[in-house]
């Protein structure tokens, strides 16, 4: 069954505070954006001043030029998977490895601009494929479901490999993005920006599970 997995895109401690506690009710798997301001034009809170409840499934993505920077800064926080960009500086193995052997999954995300053939030959040492659609280190994205060619490709060459989207997701078009064949759907302004988080991540549950919205 697909997973509604809620976003934190924050700016500030603050707003990482505020965002965190909007989502910590509603699921037990969040997604929780890093920005550099390099490989992104936003700048996130730092390692040292995130962090979330205990017992939390916590994915980290890593919106960093060079991630490998801040790699042990990463696994002092102990998230359940960390997904870094395929458009990111440095070596692959090096990261793969210091993650496995701590126990954490790793991920990879790739922009609208990067192909599926240019990553398809680390697919098998991954947990997780990143969809993005949308504007990197912002919500508001536009889901642009032409890219679900890509989740497609995956799919037939790794039909156990996970797949998430990060990008646009809404009430009208959640539906077609799990009928694509995504997994996880990393969702942030139509929780975060709603007057009511705890209803719209409900109505994207009742949409996952096949479910009529009749509020």
């Amino acid at each position: 069954m697909a997973i509604i997995c809620p976003s934190v895109t924050a700016f500030t401690k603050q707003d990482y505070e505020v965002q965190l506690n909007r989502v910590v009710p509603l699921s037990q798997r969040i997604h929780i954006d890093l920005m550099d301001g390099r490989l992104t034009t936003t700048i996130s809170p730092t390692l040292e001043e995130i962090w979330w409840p205990a017992g939390l499934q916590i994915d980290i993505h890593v919106m960093y030029e060079q991630p490998l920077a801040m790699l042990d800064a990463i696994i002092s926080k102990k998230p359940s998977l960390v997904v870094f960009h395929a458009e990111a500086e440095g070596d692959f193995s090096e990261f793969l490895k210091r993650l496995k052997a701590e126990g954490i999954k790793v991920g990879l995300a790739i922009l609208e601009r990067t192909q599926i053939t240019q990553i398809i030959t680390v697919v098998p040492k991954l947990d997780h494929v990143l969809i993005f659609s949308g504007h990197l280190g912002h919500f508001g994205g536009i889901a642009d479901l032409d890219l679900l060619q890509k989740v497609k490709t995956l799919k037939a060459n790794y039909p156990n490999i996970e797949v998430g989207w990060d990008g646009g997701i809404n009430d009208m078009n959640v539906r077609a993005l799990i009928d694509g064949g995504v997994d996880v759907l990393n969702t942030g302004g139509f929780i975060q920006k709603s007057d009511n988080p705890a209803h719209a991540y409900a109505t994207l549950k009742r949409v996952a599970e096949h479910k009529d919205d009749d509020d």
